[in-house]
């Protein structure tokens, strides 16, 4: 084998290799990633009087934070529908999509919000400069929170065991146990989505 072969056969391994090292790293990244949640809100511990979400009298109340373009969103939509079914009814549910200050209504009118609407039992809205989510100390797409029918909070966090993915998971398994009557106190679980307040984000977004 001559000189120059030798040299185009090592040099071919070393980008063999090269390239497996990179596809390596860049599935870690993407698998750490999908595991990361979202910053923990901190929502108050009974329902704000403030609050401008109609609460149905002698029924818990859910209310989902979302942002129109989070991607990971529609898992988080697909599994409030999945809850939705467990409950049957016995659970007043509501999606509201943060509306930045200077935003035209149509931009929280997104993908995401034709699955919401269609989901049975739930009202959708838009949060208009995030009022509301600022108000529970929402600040991750998917957020939910749960609050007993006396108002008092007993569940935050999300309903998705990773970012973007769909299944079995710990936040819809505590609010279906709490509307069939279970006890105990406030329990919380990771979110996995999008940041809600994100300026430069949204700027981005809304050109």
């Amino acid at each position: 084998m001559s000189a120059p072969a030798s040299f185009s056969k090592a040099r071919w391994i070393a980008l063999v290799a090269v390239w497996v090292a990179a596809a390596g790293a860049g599935m870690t990244a993407l698998a750490a990633y999908k595991s990361r949640p979202g910053p923990a809100g901190t929502s108050p511990a009974q329902w704000p009087a403030s609050s401008g979400i109609h609460r149905t009298p002698g029924l818990p109340t859910l209310v989902m934070f979302a942002h129109p373009l989070c991607p990971c969103t529609e898992a988080s939509l697909a599994e409030l529908a999945r809850l939705m079914r467990r409950v049957d009814g016995k659970l007043s549910a509501h999606v509201l999509f943060i509306r930045p200050d200077g935003t035209p209504e149509s931009w929280a009118r997104s993908a995401n919000w034709k699955l919401a609407a269609h989901i049975p039992g739930v009202s959708v809205a838009a949060d208009s400069d995030s009022a509301e989510a600022l108000r529970f100390g929402s600040g991750t797409s998917g957020e939910v929170v749960f609050y007993d029918a006396d108002g008092a909070l007993r569940f935050s966090g999300g309903i998705t065991p990773a970012r973007g993915h769909q299944g079995d998971n710990p936040g819809s398994d505590r609010i279906a146990a709490l509307v069939a009557g279970g006890a105990g106190g406030f329990e919380g679980t990771p979110v996995f989505g999008c940041p809600l307040q994100d300026p430069e984000g949204l700027k981005e977004e809304v050109k």
